[in-house]
């Protein structure tokens, strides 16, 4: 026996419902990846319009420690961002545009998480399903091989017997194809809406973001305006002479 028969016979030995049931698995799994995602952009979010209303108000006048307590509060992307940047505001803007940027890398990992797994499987459904098929065909042209008939008196009876075992093979396997584009429509569906959702939260985060470092660029152009001007000395033949 040759690997091509040897592998021919394993593939008929366990045929194509271990495809569907991995195939429902995958569906179940995706479900339950979407339900949770959902439910954690979700609980994200904030009004981010009345949150930048109150936010100005409180830069404004430069109430910072109010400010991060309350964006604490909120418990949101937008509002955990900005807050990052506030906390070093004593540093300077750069410092906390830096703080933000920190701060927005890692709520972008953790909005990301577990989206791949549900790219995967709308990617690669519609293969297993391709490959539940190929089994079903497979084992369809192995009940038109195995038919005999050259039998005497029964020919036609067993070229009838073998035609519709032909044609419950294939239907048998065109299910498995059926069923992993049917998988595959909802998890990647499914992927691109969350994928849009995350632009969406991380958006809404750069209106505080900005907010914040506007006020904290005023502040600092205005220290810089009320400092003294330093006070310039030259020498002259005559003496030493101060100006300012």
């Amino acid at each position: 026996m040759n690997t091509t028969e040897a592998l021919k016979n394993v593939l008929l030995r366990f045929g194509a419902g271990w495809v569907l049931w991995l195939l429902g698995g995958l569906l179940l799994a995706s479900l339950g990846l979407i339900v949770e995602r959902f439910l954690y952009y979700r609980a994200g979010r904030c009004n981010v319009k009345a949150m930048a209303l109150a936010l100005d108000e409180m830069l404004a006048a430069h109430e910072y420690e109010k400010a991060i307590e309350t964006l604490g509060k909120a418990r949101a992307v937008a509002t955990s961002i900005a807050a990052a940047g506030l906390r070093l505001a004593a540093r300077g803007p750069a410092a906390a545009e830096k703080a933000m940027m920190s701060a927005a890398a890692l709520e972008r990992s953790r909005l990301e998480k577990r989206l791949s797994y549900l790219g995967t499987i709308g990617n690669n459904a519609p293969f297993l399903g391709l490959f539940g098929t190929v089994i079903g065909v497979i084992h369809a042209f192995a009940e038109l091989g195995s038919a005999d008939a050259a039998k005497a008196g029964a020919a036609a009876a067993a070229g009838q017997v073998a035609s519709q075992a032909v044609m419950h093979a294939v239907a048998e396997a065109l299910v498995a194809t059926a069923v992993g584009i049917f998988v595959a429509i909802p998890a990647v569906a499914a992927f691109n809406f969350l994928q849009r959702r995350v632009s969406s939260i991380l958006a809404e985060a750069e209106v505080l973001s900005f907010l914040v470092l506007a006020y904290l660029s005023e502040r600092t152009s205005e220290s810089a305006l009320q400092q003294p001007r330093p006070v310039k000395q030259r020498s002259s033949s005559s003496g030493d002479k101060a100006y300012v």
